[in-house]
């Protein structure tokens, strides 16, 4: 192989971004990449007739980095956005109620409607959220004392009772961040519904995608890069990444070259072990970051059961339920995602499967009598780090201390939660740090990334970008 240029090592959201705003910057750029394709942990794999995601991924309108690179793998018309955010509820039991905004209405009133109609609260719960909400405007995610308070603790100390909590603030709290609110940063917390929900009105319409994610991210990046002049290797470890007067030298299963800088875009545990000693004398602190898992449910019906998207559900094991019937598809595929799944992780597949096709069919009567083609389970166990209080005093930045290597990967320090704008916004930081060390600039172009708006979460689902887990277990 050439020696020279920028070697990426990982081929998730992070890596791609970073290699597409080095090569606009006129750079050569050579992309390795573990498993046999790019993605990172937003892949699918095939199940039958079904093209099964990893993870139920889902985004936001104001995601902006992400939606322009989707731009620029030319792959944004393989989603879609709301007109408005709406999300029904469903209760057992009880008529679905919608959550809206009121986008006539400037932010942060066009929730009010939304809030003062939330039947799932009384009326006194609803104000007590209304109030919660102003303050948690005032709420600074930068701030660090603010990452080491719980929002679970901050929600106690400003009104919200337990039901409050539960059927409100937890709903998007534990699908945003992968864990609930007493164990999720205050300062993560404020980032979800500050710029979310709360700072513009068109902010949170939700954005799904309409085609598996292996045609949304890893087959365009490829194409692109190597349209584009990239080496893209996939199928290749890196063992070992060292300086060498100035350069480095990367090698591991049949891969050996010499590079005039390096994007080091995996996950921590992988960064950890592959980061020259003298680059990061305390990526021991990494580890303080941990796992935190999502569990998926998936089930084939051999008939529509539902008219809905999706869905969150209250007072019911499903969290989010979401349909994945691909176009032309018989029957109907839903997916029910568990965030925060440390309980159900080691849970027989069996007992899974068991408990939500009863749970399905408390809410969906149609699914009382359908009959199951297919159920099966997914599990991420390292799914995203634990965006818990403090978490981000161990989230190191893109620069590292041997000049021209960086880091990316939502696990850095970006100050977002774990999610797919994270890990674009992270590789763009880290292809940065690689430019300024190469004596290059940033060149925008069309959908290139940088533009500066607000964007969030898109939790609702799986997370993590490059050397994931996933296993699958049919019933």
């Amino acid at each position: 192989m050439t020696d020279g240029g920028v070697c990426v090592v990982g081929g998730g959201l992070a890596g791609i971004a970073s290699a597409v705003r080095l090569l606009d910057a006129g750079h050569r750029v050579t992309l390795v990449e573990a498993r046999p394709a790019l993605g990172g942990a937003t892949y699918s794999f095939r199940r039958g007739e079904l093209t099964v995601d990893t993870g139920q991924h889902v985004f936001l309108r104001c995601y902006q980095q992400y939606r322009d690179l989707l731009v620029r793998l030319g792959s944004a018309d393989r989603a879609a956005v709301q007109d408005g955010f709406a999300v029904p509820i469903l209760r057992v039991g009880g008529r679905p109620h919608v959550l809206a905004s009121n986008r006539r209405l400037p932010a942060p009133a066009h929730l009010l409607p939304a809030l003062l109609g939330y039947r799932p609260l009384r009326v006194g719960q609803r104000l007590a959220a209304v109030r919660a909400a102003a303050a948690l405007r005032r709420v600074e995610p930068d701030d660090p004392a603010a990452d080491r308070v719980s929002f679970g603790a901050w929600l106690a100390a400003h009104g919200q009772d337990a039901p409050t909590v539960a059927r409100l603030w937890e709903l998007i709290c534990t699908a945003a961040l992968n864990a609930p609110p007493d164990r999720a940063s205050l300062a993560l917390a404020a980032r979800v519904f500050r710029t979310g929900l709360l700072d513009r009105a068109d902010a949170a319409d939700i954005g799904r995608p309409t085609a598996p994610l292996s045609e949304l991210h890893g087959g365009p990046a490829t194409a692109l890069l190597r349209q584009r002049g990239a080496t893209v290797r996939t199928g290749v470890r890196v063992q070992r990444i060292r300086t060498d007067q100035g350069r480095f030298q990367v090698s591991g299963d049949g891969i050996e070259l010499t590079a005039d800088a390096v994007v080091l875009a995996v996950p921590h545990p992988q960064a950890a072990r592959l980061v020259p000693d003298e680059a990061a004398p305390d990526r021991a602190r990494w580890a303080r970051l941990g796992a935190a898992p999502i569990v998926n449910v998936h089930v084939h019906y051999q008939q529509r059961v539902t008219d809905l998207e999706f869905a969150a559900g209250l007072d019911t094991p499903v969290q989010w339920v979401f349909d994945r019937t691909p176009p032309g598809g018989s029957g109907q595929y839903l997916v029910v995602s568990i965030s925060a799944a440390e309980q159900v992780l080691t849970v027989r597949a069996s007992e899974l499967v068991r408990t939500y096709l009863n749970a399905l069919a408390e809410l969906f009567p149609a699914a009382r009598q359908a009959r199951v083609r297919d159920a099966f389970v997914t599990r991420e166990p390292r799914a995203t780090f634990r965006q818990e209080p403090g978490s981000r005093s161990a989230r190191p930045p893109a620069q590292t201390r041997a000049p021209g290597l960086a880091l990316a990967g939502a696990w850095t320090d970006t100050g977002w939660p774990d999610t797919m704008e994270g890990a674009v916004r992270s590789g763009h930081r880290a292809a940065d740090v690689v430019l300024a060390h190469l004596g290059s600039t940033p060149t925008e172009t069309p959908g290139a990334g940088m533009t500066g708006r607000g964007e969030v979460i898109e939790r609702l689902g799986c997370r993590g970008h490059g050397d994931d887990e996933r296993s699958e277990e049919t019933v």
